[in-house]
C-alpha cells in the first residue's frame, strides 16, 4: 500500500513539473497559436477563435479550474488566478502561509476583452462582451457588455 501511495506522489509530482514547464513556455511562446495549445496542455480551457498574448499568467497550481470563452482576447501582462489563501482564519503571530488555499473556477464567458496587466481573482466571472480596463483588479464577477477598470475594478461604462 505505502508503494501504491509513494508512486502517486511520484506522478503527481512528475505532473506537477511537466505542468510547471509548460506554463513557462506558453508564457513566453509565440504566435498566440503555440501559447493557447500549450496553455490546452496544461489543462486550460479555451475556446475558439481566442488570443492570449505573451506574457499572460495563468494559474501553475490549478489551471483547469480556468474557463475562457470564444472570441476571448486577453492583452500582455495580465494574470488570471484560480487560488489564493483563505485569511479568514489570520491572526496576529500566525505567518500567512499558515492559512490554507481555497482553489475557485475563474470563468471568462465569449467575446470578452482582458486588458494589459489586468489581474482576475479566483472566482470570477468575467461576462460576455465584457472588457476590463488595463491594470484592473476584478476580484467581483463583471456583468456582460460593461466596461471595469480601477483597483478593485468597478463598472464604468455599460454598453447596450
Amino acid at each position: 500500500m505505502a508503494d501504491v501511495q509513494k508512486d502517486k506522489w511520484q506522478i503527481l509530482n512528475f505532473r506537477g513539473g511537466f505542468n510547471r514547464v509548460l506554463a513557462v513556455m506558453a508564457f513566453f511562446s509565440m504566435p498566440h497559436a503555440v501559447t493557447i495549445f500549450l496553455n490546452r496542455m496544461r489543462g486550460v480551457h479555451i475556446g475558439k477563435k481566442s488570443f492570449i498574448a505573451r506574457y499572460v499568467y495563468i494559474d501553475e497550481r490549478n489551471p483547469e479550474k480556468v474557463f475562457i470563452g470564444d472570441g476571448v482576447a486577453i492583452s500582455a501582462g495580465a494574470r488570471i488566478l484560480a487560488h489564493q489563501r483563505d485569511l479568514s482564519g489570520y491572526k496576529t503571530g500566525m505567518w500567512a502561509m499558515e492559512n490554507p488555499l481555497v482553489t475557485k473556477e475563474v470563468r471568462i464567458k465569449d467575446g470578452a476583452h482582458i486588458g494589459v496587466g489586468a489581474t482576475i481573482l479566483p472566482g470570477v466571472t468575467v461576462g460576455a462582451g465584457a472588457i476590463v480596463a488595463a491594470g484592473a483588479v476584478v476580484s467581483k464577477d463583471v456583468n456582460d457588455y460593461v466596461l471595469v477598470g480601477g483597483v478593485p475594478a468597478k463598472p464604468i461604462k455599460k454598453y447596450e
